[in-house]
């Protein structure tokens, strides 16, 4: 759905590439920072398990990635104004302009870890939470005025819930810096993710009712259940981490010491909940992909079921940390493996569609697809 913004989308210059490149711009999916959230978390998840080239390898590549596709996103927002923002009221397509939050919030956190950078990290943490705000209070406001709205069937997936994970990677980000600074900003950073944690938490108790509801009484097909939905169980998993990382900086913050049961039961809650999900989805994506023989094809939503197993892994070393549940500790290089192996088969995905493009325009407009 467009959405009239005062300017109107440029023409694509009069050329076969020019036509090619401006297509592929004014379709990008507003998703693509999903790359960024998978590739940070699992470069913070090998960090955390004692594989320094790895984390310092992937980090690399997420910058590039960050500033490759924010250029794209300006580029789209300058040619194609109208779908831009129609997009960011639709009721599927808009959700996914959170992960630009969350790719914001993991690699500021990265600078922290793995450069020791918290100035630097302050300003991706400003950044995010200017995002967070300007996209929370448009998009949520758009659905709720808008005249024309989807049946619930059409217009819920679980890409709605990277709101959560937009949410709580601020949560994350504002404690790991809340560790770097003086009083009183160590107090009032600490409580502001304390606030973000618990906002984050109701948020996905309100939205995974109804996809709950979606999934359990509509008609479901293979299409319906897209890659996003993975999401389900990395809402679950980024809360933990929040969860923990406030645990662990109860020192900092004395208002944390009343809080600190509470903490640790939401913390294992949450933890409880992902790991629920995950033999649930891995037997849904069977019966998407080999009973229904759906087409198994790179899609940039691919990123967000990538995510989720990384920031497992992730959020799963720091519970164990912060509760001393070490009998856990075989879960973590295990999910930390299988989301590097997802990472470089959607990666190799990623490299062959943008093969795919470039082949595309040098062969012209018939082989466009």
């Amino acid at each position: 759905m467009a959405t009239d913004t005062g300017s109107r989308d440029r023409t694509p210059p009069d050329t076969a590439s020019g036509r090619r490149w401006y297509k592929d711009l004014e379709n990008m999916s507003p998703a693509y920072f999903g790359m960024v959230m998978a590739t940070g978390i699992i470069s913070l998840a090998a960090h955390m398990l004692a594989l320094p080239r790895v984390a310092r390898t992937l980090f690399w590549i997420n910058i590039i990635a960050y500033a490759v596709i924010w250029l794209a996103t300006i580029a789209r927002l300058a040619i194609y104004p109208r779908r831009f923002f129609g997009d960011m009221v639709d009721h599927l397509r808009g959700p996914g302009f959170f992960t630009a939050v969350a790719g914001t919030g993991v690699l500021g956190s990265q600078c922290i870890i793995l450069l020791g950078n918290d100035r630097l990290g302050l300003v991706f943490w400003l950044v995010a939470t200017l995002l967070w705000v300007g996209l929370t209070y448009t998009i949520f406001t758009a659905f709720t005025i808008k005249e024309d709205k989807p049946g619930l069937d059409q217009g819920i997936t679980g890409g709605w819930l990277l709101a959560v994970v937009a949410t709580q990677s601020i949560s994350v980000l504002s404690t790991l810096l809340a560790a770097h600074l003086e009083q009183p900003y160590k107090l009032g950073l600490n409580f502001f993710s304390l606030s973000m944690w618990l906002w984050g938490g109701m948020l996905y108790i309100w939205m995974m009712s109804l996809i709950f509801y979606r999934y359990t009484f509509f008609r479901f097909s293979p299409g319906d259940l897209s890659p996003p939905y993975w999401i389900n169980m990395g809402a679950m998993a980024i809360s933990t981490l929040a969860g923990s990382l406030l645990i662990i900086n109860v020192t900092d913050a004395p208002f944390l010491h009343s809080l600190l049961p509470f903490l640790k039961g939401f913390s294992v809650f949450y933890w409880a909940t992902g790991t629920w999900w995950i033999p649930m989805l891995l037997i849904l994506g069977v019966w998407r992909h080999v009973y229904r023989r759906f087409p198994l094809e790179y899609d940039p939503l691919y990123w967000g079921a990538v995510f989720p197993i990384g920031m497992y892994a992730a959020c799963t070393h720091e519970m164990t940390r912060a509760l001393g549940f070490h009998f856990l500790d075989f879960l973590p290089p295990l999910f930390l493996y299988a989301a590097l192996a997802a990472w470089l088969l959607t990666f190799v995905g990623f490299l062959r569609d943008l093969a795919r493009r470039f082949s595309a325009v040098r062969r012209g407009p018939r082989h466009w697809t």
